[in-house]
């Protein structure tokens, strides 16, 4: 995973064969301790979506010390597997290998996949509403709840309001194709 400071990535990764990695409420919220506790003095989190079989975190990394941001993130990841394989009696690795970081470089296409990482609840059935899911940035951003993990200043640059945010939002699910989903 190439990563560059002061650079947008999209991280995200799944779980080997489609598995529930967050298989109770509290999975979710030990899962979000743990990435604050790993990674929050590597990277500025723009925006995040913990799934059932997947996460995805928009982040920009605000560290030169790159190699320490990627033990983190390995720490992380192997952290919460031997978490869930104690709790759950189950053996082996949860993550594919390689996590993905794809950078982004465009600020509409930023924004854009800020969006497409709170549609994921939405687009899988899981809720009728972006608010309704409560693993994600998206009622933060919305202005509905306050969360530490998400750096809000990203999106008050770029919205004028928590009101613009949700309208941007809710314009743009449908525009986002099927091909462009992970």
């Amino acid at each position: 995973m190439t990563l560059e400071t002061g650079k947008y990535y999209h991280f995200y990764d799944r779980s080997n064969n489609n598995e529930v990695i967050f298989k109770e409420d509290r999975n979710y919220k030990f899962f979000l301790e743990r990435y604050k506790e790993y990674t929050e003095q590597y990277v500025s989190t723009i925006a995040y979506c913990l799934m059932p079989t997947h996460f995805h975190f928009l982040i920009k990394v605000t560290t030169a010390d790159i190699a320490s941001l990627k033990t983190n993130i390995a720490v992380l990841l192997s952290s919460y597997t031997k978490s869930l394989n104690r709790s759950f009696e189950r053996h082996g690795s949860l993550f594919q290998p390689h996590s993905k970081a794809k950078e982004i470089d465009d600020i509409g296409y930023l924004l854009t996949v800020v969006s497409y990482i709170h549609q994921n609840p939405l687009r899988a059935g899981l809720v009728k509403h972006l608010e309704e899911w409560n693993y994600s940035s998206y009622p933060t951003l919305a202005g509905l709840q306050n969360e530490p993990i998400v750096d809000q200043n990203f999106m008050r640059q770029h919205f004028p309001s928590s009101e613009a945010f949700k309208k941007y939002s809710e314009e743009i699910v449908p525009l986002i194709k099927y091909k462009y989903w992970i």
